[in-house]
């Protein structure tokens, strides 16, 4: 790992991914979780404060940055979290939890930069329970051709720069290619936000 990518990515993403228009995202899928559950790339704990401790038994940090990981101990220790957080430093393809255990999974503005999507929602589909859903809110390939050109031309500039972030993936074909039946899926382009990073969908989804 590079020093841009120690020092330099961790709180460049905590800030972009933290913006106005992006916290109002997390706010419509985070409080909808319950049970046990498991949010990936949980970076520096940016849900947190969004989560239902009367609906929400245990969370399960996932996230491969220790620099993100302390960071978010520390957001955690100062909302004061009544829910118990476990901490898990690993990516999201192989979280090491049991087939069948989990409620709730929170992925928000991460399967943008996880390498290996296919294998991660597939990790996914294996520890959910099977009445389990995936919550959602994402960036991405955007509907309009104008739009979708420029982030094709830019993504293998901002890809390095924005720690992996491709602007190119499509959330809910990805979602249905791993086996997942995507419902309540909306769309719009964030206000304030250059189009070629601001359209955004989220939703819920079940093993199908």
């Amino acid at each position: 790992m590079g020093l841009w990518e120690r020092y330099v990515v961790p709180p460049l993403i905590s800030c972009a991914c933290s913006s106005k228009p992006i916290m109002k995202q997390r706010e419509k899928v985070v409080p909808l979780a319950s049970g046990r559950v498991l949010e990936l790339g949980c970076g520096s704990g940016t849900n947190f404060g969004y989560y239902d401790p009367d609906k929400v038994d245990e969370i399960i940090a996932l996230e491969p940055s220790p620099e993100m990981i302390s960071r978010a101990k520390k957001t955690a220790d100062e909302i004061g979290m009544r829910s118990p957080v476990t901490f898990v430093e690993a990516g999201a393809e192989d979280t090491g939890l049991e087939d069948n255990s989990v409620d709730t999974a929170i992925v928000t503005f991460v399967l943008c930069t996880i390498p290996d999507w296919r294998g991660s929602l597939e990790e996914l589909r294996r520890v959910l329970k099977p009445d389990g859903k995936v919550l959602f809110s994402e960036h991405g390939l955007a509907p309009d051709e104008g739009v979708s050109k420029w982030q094709r031309r830019i993504e293998p500039i901002w890809k390095p720069l924005a720690g992996g972030c491709h602007l190119t993936r499509d959330t809910k074909a990805m979602l249905e290619t791993a086996g997942f039946s995507v419902s309540d899926h909306q769309t719009m382009y964030l206000p304030s936000t250059p189009k070629i990073a601001g359209f955004v969908s989220w939703g819920a989804a079940q093993p199908a």
